[in-house]
Formats: C-alpha cells, structure tokens, sequence
C-alpha cells in the first residue's frame, strides 16, 4: 500500500501527532509553529514532521503521517518563507484540527463531529476558526491531556481486566 499525500501539516507533541487541516492560507503552519513551540515549553517533545503536505498511512489501526522528501526539515512561516526546523520522520495521529471559517462551526457540536474516521481509523477531532489565537493552541494541548488519560484509563482497566467498566 503506498501512502496518500494530504493538502495539510503535522506536528508531534508528547507523543501525539496533530494532523492540521484547511484551506490554503487558514493558518496551518503558524498553529503547527505554535503548538510546537507551546509543546517544548511545557517540557514536551515538540517536533515538526510535515508542512503543506503530508504522506498518510494506516497500519495496525493507527494513522501513520510522513513528510514527502523533498520537504524533509522544512517549513513555511508566512512573511519569513522556508526555514530549517527540528523534525521526526514520522508520528502515530492522535487528533485531527480543522480550520474553518467561523461560521461554520457549530457552537455546540454533535457528538459526531468530535470524530473523524481517516483511511478507516477512528480519530479525535476539533474545529477551529482560521487564525487561531494562543487560547486554540491551550485548546489543542488540553484534548491532547485528555486523550493521554484516557490512554492511561483504558490501558489500567484492560491491565485489570476491566475493559467494560470504564
């Protein structure tokens, strides 16, 4: 199976890729840039792996991403061009972003649309408006928190044979 490339950007943060989705010029790489750069602050691993366009795989029920070759290390900052950054080749998808315009986004979603299903795998998913500020960055962090413990959760109760009870 060969990989499908995506119009997007991806970052690891933790031990979580973030795969960033929306049009072209809806802020993907400045919000790769800053969940980054918010990552290593709070003392996580934060690496960038794909700008603009990304190799998507899935194996063993996960979603692999990958960055294309000849875009290995870089990414596009807006005003400043193609810099080097820190990257990893590739990353396990935890949660899928998608830019919006404002108006199309539910104030109170559906249950629904917190997920997303990508090459046949079930992901967590938030929308967020083009241009979004720090406070969508702390956004992103803190599903990200959620979906560790939840991790941890379900890996306890499983460990005690309590996968049904959680």
């Amino acid at each position: 199976m060969t990989d499908e490339a995506a119009h997007a950007s991806c970052v690891l943060a933790g031990t979580a890729g973030v795969l960033l989705r929306g049009a072209s010029g809806s802020g993907k790489s400045r919000l790769g840039w800053r969940i980054v750069e918010e990552a290593q602050a709070r003392g996580w691993l934060g690496l960038h792996v794909a700008d603009d366009r990304v190799h998507l795989r899935p194996r063993n029920g996960r979603l692999i991403a990958s960055c294309p070759p000849p875009i290995v290390g870089l990414w596009e900052l807006r005003g400043e061009g193609i810099v080097k950054v820190s990257w990893e080749t590739r990353t396990v998808i935890r949660l899928v972003i998608d830019l919006l315009p404002d108006a199309e986004i539910d104030r109170l979603p559906d249950v629904n649309e917190r997920t997303v299903r990508l090459h046949g795998v079930d992901l967590a998913r938030l929308a967020l408006p083009y241009g979004v500020d720090g406070g969508g960055v702390l956004r992103i962090l803190r599903a990200l928190e959620r979906l560790q413990d939840a991790d941890c959760g379900a890996l306890a109760a499983a460990s005690l044979g309590m996968e049904g009870h959680l």
